[in-house]
């Protein structure tokens, strides 16, 4: 029978330090964004307690995660990584703010927790969303651990802008929307979540990258393949875990696709069809990542994980 699994994770002594740098970059993202975030002391308090509640306590990081990970790739300090770092979960964290919304895709449950929206409200979930992406760029823009640049610095506010924007994860969405309850092809299903999920996972990466000075346009290249293919990955998975993961364990809804009628990867090519996809995504990420050698070791193990995350 032909294998359909992805492929494997390190060896345990090489998985045990992927796992110890995994949790080095999530524990450094988490006290980065205390340190930017508005205190929930702050005025107006029930706002910045509710950007806060959208942001902090949960979730993978993976965006965050690639930035440190691209950037301590190609020599830049870690240090220098924490506010880019910072933006891209600022711009995630309100996109899932407005996402979750019953205007959007009505969701009660996000990372084992309730909405911003059923816990404050839908008016002050739809500003704590709007401030979390002003947040973000007011960040790319001042923070002072950035250094690079003049040029480098906008160039991140204008990957990130874009990111957002109508050619990105606004547009994603707009697609998302109108697709409910019909059945698009592959390369609509592809474009509408490279747009959605993908978009900000490559600018997680570019961000990542254009704190390094100069970068090779060729390796420039490459990391943006690599992240577009993860991206894809991480959707398809995304898609498969609907289907065959648990409530308890996603911390959210399983399910809640197909009883929306949403298009997935697994309601155009069936189940095992989604797995192969994934695996030709991941195969080729790992490809993108040759010219970089060892210095790339996190970003296959990383690769690896998107696609056989459980959760």
């Amino acid at each position: 029978m032909e294998n359909l699994s992805p492929n494997p994770l390190p060896p345990k002594t090489d998985l045990d330090s992927f796992q110890a740098q995994l949790q080095r970059y999530q524990s450094r993202i988490e006290e980065a964004l205390l340190q930017r975030l508005p205190a929930a002391s702050q005025e107006p308090k029930i706002l910045h307690e509710a950007m806060r509640y959208g942001i902090l306590g949960g979730g993978k990081r993976i965006r965050a995660v690639l930035v440190y990970a691209t950037g301590e790739a190609l020599g830049v300090p870690i240090e220098q990584l924490d506010a880019q770092a910072c933006a891209v979960e600022f711009i995630h964290g309100y996109s899932l703010i407005h996402d979750d919304l019953p205007a959007m895709d009505n969701d009660e449950l996000r990372r084992g927790k309730a909405t911003c929206h059923i816990k404050f409200g839908e008016s002050l979930a739809l500003l704590a969303g709007d401030s979390l992406h002003s947040l973000a760029f007011e960040t790319l823009a001042q923070d002072p651990a950035i250094r690079v640049r003049p040029q480098r610095r906008m160039d991140m506010v204008a990957k990130l802008t874009h990111t957002a924007g109508s050619k990105g994860m606004a547009g994603g969405q707009a697609i998302d929307l109108a697709a409910v309850g019909k059945m698009l092809n592959l390369a609509q299903l592809k474009q509408m979540h490279s747009l959605k999920t993908g978009a900000l996972i490559q600018a997680a990466v570019a961000l990542g990258a254009l704190s390094a000075d100069p970068v090779e346009t060729s390796v420039a290249k490459d990391l943006d393949n690599y992240a577009h293919c993860i991206g894809l990955a991480f959707q398809i998975q995304d898609d498969i875990l609907d289907v065959e993961g648990d409530t308890h364990i996603l911390g959210k809804n399983s399910g809640s696709d197909v009883a929306q009628s949403k298009p997935t990867y697994p309601a155009l090519l069936g189940l095992e069809g989604a797995k192969r996809a994934a695996q030709e995504s991941l195969d080729s990420a790992l490809a993108s990542l040759e010219a970089l050698g060892d210095n790339a070791k996190f970003l296959r193990n990383i690769a690896n994980y998107v696609t056989q995350r459980s959760y």
